[in-house]
Protein backbone atom coordinates (compact mmCIF):
# COMPACT_ATOMS: atom_id res chain seq x y z
CA UNK A 1 0.00 0.00 0.00
CA UNK A 2 3.15 1.96 -0.34
CA UNK A 3 4.03 4.01 -3.01
CA UNK A 4 0.95 3.00 -5.37
CA UNK A 5 1.01 -1.26 -4.29
CA UNK A 6 -1.76 -2.97 -3.83
CA UNK A 7 -0.35 -4.83 -1.02
CA UNK A 8 1.24 -4.79 2.46
CA UNK A 9 -0.20 -3.45 5.31
CA UNK A 10 -1.48 0.40 6.59
CA UNK A 11 -1.47 0.47 9.84
CA UNK A 12 -4.34 3.43 10.98
CA UNK A 13 -4.87 5.88 14.09
CA UNK A 14 -8.64 5.70 14.73
CA UNK A 15 -8.21 8.28 16.95
CA UNK A 16 -9.85 8.03 20.74
CA UNK A 17 -13.41 6.91 19.86
CA UNK A 18 -15.60 8.55 17.15
CA UNK A 19 -16.12 8.48 13.37
CA UNK A 20 -15.79 11.94 13.27
CA UNK A 21 -12.16 12.56 15.06
CA UNK A 22 -10.26 9.86 12.24
CA UNK A 23 -8.46 12.15 9.34
CA UNK A 24 -9.91 12.12 6.10
CA UNK A 25 -7.17 10.08 5.31
CA UNK A 26 -7.80 7.25 7.50
CA UNK A 27 -11.23 6.75 6.52
CA UNK A 28 -9.86 6.79 2.77
CA UNK A 29 -6.93 4.21 3.06
CA UNK A 30 -9.19 2.23 5.02
CA UNK A 31 -11.62 1.88 2.45
CA UNK A 32 -9.78 1.01 -0.45
CA UNK A 33 -7.90 -1.88 1.66
CA UNK A 34 -9.00 -4.89 0.42
CA UNK A 35 -9.25 -6.19 4.58
CA UNK A 36 -9.57 -3.99 7.48
CA UNK A 37 -8.70 -5.68 10.55
CA UNK A 38 -9.53 -3.48 14.24
CA UNK A 39 -7.05 -4.58 16.99
CA UNK A 40 -9.06 -4.56 19.74
CA UNK A 41 -7.08 -5.40 22.57
CA UNK A 42 -4.80 -2.05 23.10
CA UNK A 43 -7.93 -0.42 23.61
CA UNK A 44 -11.73 0.13 22.30
CA UNK A 45 -14.08 1.90 20.64
CA UNK A 46 -17.45 2.57 21.48
CA UNK A 47 -19.55 -0.33 20.02
CA UNK A 48 -22.17 2.01 18.08
CA UNK A 49 -19.15 4.04 16.54
CA UNK A 50 -17.43 1.25 15.63
CA UNK A 51 -20.83 -0.14 13.35
CA UNK A 52 -21.03 3.60 12.20
CA UNK A 53 -17.44 3.55 11.27
CA UNK A 54 -18.43 -0.05 9.28
CA UNK A 55 -20.84 1.15 7.14
CA UNK A 56 -18.45 4.04 6.28
CA UNK A 57 -15.67 1.83 5.18
CA UNK A 58 -16.63 -1.60 4.61
CA UNK A 59 -16.77 -4.79 6.85
CA UNK A 60 -14.45 -5.05 10.01
CA UNK A 61 -13.08 -8.09 11.29
CA UNK A 62 -11.56 -8.10 15.28
CA UNK A 63 -8.11 -9.14 15.80
CA UNK A 64 -6.60 -10.23 19.23
CA UNK A 65 -3.29 -9.70 20.48
CA UNK A 66 -2.17 -13.27 18.94
CA UNK A 67 -2.71 -12.11 15.45
CA UNK A 68 -0.60 -9.31 16.14
CA UNK A 69 2.24 -10.80 17.82
CA UNK A 70 2.23 -14.02 15.87
CA UNK A 71 1.63 -12.33 12.66
CA UNK A 72 3.18 -14.78 9.79
CA UNK A 73 -0.56 -15.59 8.77
CA UNK A 74 -1.26 -11.98 8.48
CA UNK A 75 2.16 -11.80 6.29
CA UNK A 76 1.32 -14.69 3.61
CA UNK A 77 -1.97 -12.60 3.15
CA UNK A 78 -0.35 -9.42 3.04
CA UNK A 79 1.53 -10.79 -0.53
CA UNK A 80 -1.22 -10.87 -2.16
CA UNK A 81 -3.70 -8.06 -0.62
CA UNK A 82 -3.68 -4.91 0.88
CA UNK A 83 -4.47 -5.18 4.79
CA UNK A 84 -5.97 -2.23 7.03
CA UNK A 85 -5.13 -2.70 10.81
CA UNK A 86 -7.41 0.00 12.71
CA UNK A 87 -5.81 0.83 16.06
CA UNK A 88 -7.87 2.81 18.86
CA UNK A 89 -5.61 6.28 19.05
CA UNK A 90 -2.34 6.06 17.30
CA UNK A 91 -1.18 2.93 15.81
CA UNK A 92 2.71 3.68 17.22
CA UNK A 93 1.65 4.71 20.61
CA UNK A 94 2.12 0.52 21.66
CA UNK A 95 5.29 -1.05 21.51
CA UNK A 96 3.34 -4.16 19.96
CA UNK A 97 2.39 -2.39 16.94
CA UNK A 98 6.49 -1.12 16.18
CA UNK A 99 7.77 -4.01 16.27
CA UNK A 100 5.06 -5.51 13.91
CA UNK A 101 6.30 -2.82 11.77
CA UNK A 102 9.72 -4.05 12.25
CA UNK A 103 9.12 -7.35 11.68
CA UNK A 104 6.89 -6.67 8.15
CA UNK A 105 9.19 -4.67 6.61
CA UNK A 106 12.31 -6.89 7.01
CA UNK A 107 9.94 -9.77 5.37
CA UNK A 108 9.93 -7.60 2.42
CA UNK A 109 5.96 -6.09 3.44
CA UNK A 110 5.16 -2.20 2.59
CA UNK A 111 3.68 -0.48 5.54
CA UNK A 112 2.32 2.74 5.83
CA UNK A 113 1.29 4.33 8.94
CA UNK A 114 -1.37 7.23 9.05
CA UNK A 115 -1.29 8.53 12.49
CA UNK A 116 -4.62 9.10 14.57
CA UNK A 117 -4.98 11.79 18.06
CA UNK A 118 -3.66 9.50 20.74
CA UNK A 119 -4.59 9.89 24.61
CA UNK A 120 -1.11 11.34 25.43
CA UNK A 121 -1.78 14.43 23.53
CA UNK A 122 -5.59 14.95 24.40
CA UNK A 123 -5.06 14.02 28.53
CA UNK A 124 -2.67 17.36 29.03
CA UNK A 125 -5.28 19.35 26.60
CA UNK A 126 -8.30 18.45 28.28
CA UNK A 127 -6.87 18.76 31.77
CA UNK A 128 -5.18 22.05 31.66
CA UNK A 129 -1.77 20.83 32.75
CA UNK A 130 1.21 21.39 30.93
CA UNK A 131 2.56 18.79 28.90
CA UNK A 132 6.21 19.95 29.52
CA UNK A 133 5.35 18.61 33.25
CA UNK A 134 4.56 15.32 32.69
CA UNK A 135 7.17 12.35 32.97
CA UNK A 136 7.36 8.75 31.94
CA UNK A 137 3.96 7.41 31.77
CA UNK A 138 2.68 4.20 32.92
CA UNK A 139 -0.15 1.23 32.94
CA UNK A 140 -1.99 0.26 36.03
CA UNK A 141 -2.71 -3.44 35.55
CA UNK A 142 -5.24 -6.00 37.26
CA UNK A 143 -3.53 -7.63 40.19
CA UNK A 144 -3.14 -11.29 38.46
CA UNK A 145 -3.91 -13.54 41.38
CA UNK A 146 -1.82 -12.72 44.13
CA UNK A 147 0.79 -11.55 41.85
CA UNK A 148 1.32 -7.70 41.61
CA UNK A 149 4.13 -5.64 40.15
CA UNK A 150 5.04 -2.76 42.06
CA UNK A 151 6.87 -0.68 38.87
CA UNK A 152 3.61 1.42 37.85
CA UNK A 153 3.77 2.96 41.53
CA UNK A 154 7.31 3.01 41.38
CA UNK A 155 7.24 5.33 38.36
CA UNK A 156 5.07 7.58 39.81
CA UNK A 157 6.17 7.89 42.77
CA UNK A 158 9.69 8.79 41.20
CA UNK A 159 7.64 11.47 38.65
CA UNK A 160 6.20 13.05 41.65
CA UNK A 161 9.36 13.15 43.63
CA UNK A 162 10.89 15.40 41.16
CA UNK A 163 7.81 17.35 39.72
CA UNK A 164 6.42 15.60 37.21
CA UNK A 165 3.19 14.43 36.66
CA UNK A 166 2.17 10.77 35.73
CA UNK A 167 -0.33 9.55 33.16
CA UNK A 168 -1.72 6.14 34.60
CA UNK A 169 -3.00 4.64 31.83
CA UNK A 170 -5.44 1.88 32.84
CA UNK A 171 -5.68 -2.15 32.12
CA UNK A 172 -8.81 -3.16 29.97
CA UNK A 173 -8.07 -7.11 30.11
CA UNK A 174 -8.22 -8.84 33.89
CA UNK A 175 -6.27 -12.31 31.93
CA UNK A 176 -3.29 -10.10 30.67
CA UNK A 177 -3.66 -12.82 27.95
CA UNK A 178 -4.77 -10.21 25.48
CA UNK A 179 -7.24 -12.90 23.77
CA UNK A 180 -10.73 -11.72 24.59
CA UNK A 181 -13.45 -10.74 27.30
CA UNK A 182 -11.76 -7.10 28.34
CA UNK A 183 -13.10 -5.34 30.99
CA UNK A 184 -11.93 -2.29 31.37
CA UNK A 185 -10.39 -1.21 34.44
CA UNK A 186 -12.59 1.00 36.48
CA UNK A 187 -11.27 3.32 39.13
CA UNK A 188 -12.21 1.13 42.25
CA UNK A 189 -10.38 -1.22 40.01
CA UNK A 190 -7.05 1.15 39.93
CA UNK A 191 -7.56 1.97 43.53
CA UNK A 192 -7.14 -2.03 44.82
CA UNK A 193 -4.39 -1.84 42.69
CA UNK A 194 -2.38 0.87 43.80
CA UNK A 195 -3.37 -0.25 47.87
CA UNK A 196 -1.95 -3.88 46.27
CA UNK A 197 0.62 -2.25 45.41
CA UNK A 198 1.57 -0.10 48.35
CA UNK A 199 1.17 -2.97 50.34
CA UNK A 200 3.71 -4.86 48.66
CA UNK A 201 6.29 -1.79 48.35
CA UNK A 202 6.17 -0.70 51.87
CA UNK A 203 7.54 -4.42 52.59
CA UNK A 204 9.99 -4.25 49.61
CA UNK A 205 13.77 -3.09 49.92
CA UNK A 206 13.27 -0.26 47.41
CA UNK A 207 14.75 2.73 48.88
CA UNK A 208 13.71 5.09 51.82
CA UNK A 209 13.64 7.87 50.18
CA UNK A 210 10.73 5.86 47.43
CA UNK A 211 9.00 4.53 51.12
CA UNK A 212 8.97 7.93 52.29
CA UNK A 213 7.31 9.33 49.18
CA UNK A 214 4.65 6.42 49.34
CA UNK A 215 3.67 7.66 52.87
CA UNK A 216 1.47 10.11 51.65
CA UNK A 217 0.14 8.47 48.33
CA UNK A 218 -3.12 8.32 49.35
CA UNK A 219 -3.73 11.98 50.12
CA UNK A 220 -2.07 13.00 47.23
CA UNK A 221 -4.23 14.03 44.00
CA UNK A 222 -4.99 12.92 40.40
CA UNK A 223 -7.46 13.84 37.38
CA UNK A 224 -9.69 11.01 36.64
CA UNK A 225 -9.67 11.40 32.68
CA UNK A 226 -12.69 8.82 31.30
CA UNK A 227 -13.90 8.64 27.68
CA UNK A 228 -11.82 11.49 26.34
CA UNK A 229 -12.16 12.70 23.30
CA UNK A 230 -15.98 11.20 22.79
CA UNK A 231 -19.16 13.27 23.50
CA UNK A 232 -19.00 11.27 26.73
CA UNK A 233 -15.58 12.24 28.15
CA UNK A 234 -15.98 13.79 31.56
CA UNK A 235 -12.95 14.37 34.48
CA UNK A 236 -12.55 14.30 38.53
CA UNK A 237 -10.04 15.84 40.94
CA UNK A 238 -9.97 14.11 43.64
CA UNK A 239 -7.61 11.99 45.41
CA UNK A 240 -6.09 8.46 45.25
CA UNK A 241 -7.79 7.72 48.48
CA UNK A 242 -11.23 9.07 47.03
CA UNK A 243 -10.98 6.81 43.72
CA UNK A 244 -12.88 3.98 44.93
CA UNK A 245 -15.63 6.00 45.30
CA UNK A 246 -15.44 7.33 41.65
CA UNK A 247 -17.67 6.52 38.57
CA UNK A 248 -15.84 5.79 35.61
CA UNK A 249 -16.45 5.62 31.83
CA UNK A 250 -16.01 2.76 29.32
CA UNK A 251 -12.38 3.62 29.29
CA UNK A 252 -10.30 5.17 31.69
CA UNK A 253 -7.14 6.71 32.48
CA UNK A 254 -5.63 9.75 35.43
CA UNK A 255 -2.75 12.04 35.94
CA UNK A 256 -1.10 11.29 39.52
CA UNK A 257 -0.57 14.98 40.01
CA UNK A 258 2.93 16.86 41.10
CA UNK A 259 3.33 20.23 42.21
CA UNK A 260 1.21 22.19 40.09
CA UNK A 261 1.97 26.20 39.14
CA UNK A 262 -1.09 28.65 39.83
CA UNK A 263 -2.69 27.80 36.11
CA UNK A 264 -2.54 24.33 36.79
CA UNK A 265 -4.34 24.42 40.19
CA UNK A 266 -7.19 26.82 38.33
CA UNK A 267 -7.35 24.45 35.66
CA UNK A 268 -7.90 21.53 37.31
CA UNK A 269 -9.68 22.97 40.13
CA UNK A 270 -12.34 22.77 37.15
CA UNK A 271 -13.15 19.20 37.60
CA UNK A 272 -13.27 18.92 41.70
Amino acid sequence: MENGSMTGFALIGMGPGKVESMTLEAVEVAKKADMRLYEAYTALWPEDELSKLEALIGPIERIMRPAVERPEELFERAKAQSIAILVVGDPMQATTHIDFQLRAQKAGLPVRVIHGISVTTLVPGSTGLSDYKFGRSTTLTYPYGEWIVTSPLEVMLRNQMQGLHTLVLFDLDPTGAGTGDQRPMQPVDAFASIEKMARKLSESDVDKALKEQAATLFESMCVLCCDLGTDDAFMKTTSIGNLKTQLGGRLNCMVFLANLSEMEQEAINRWM
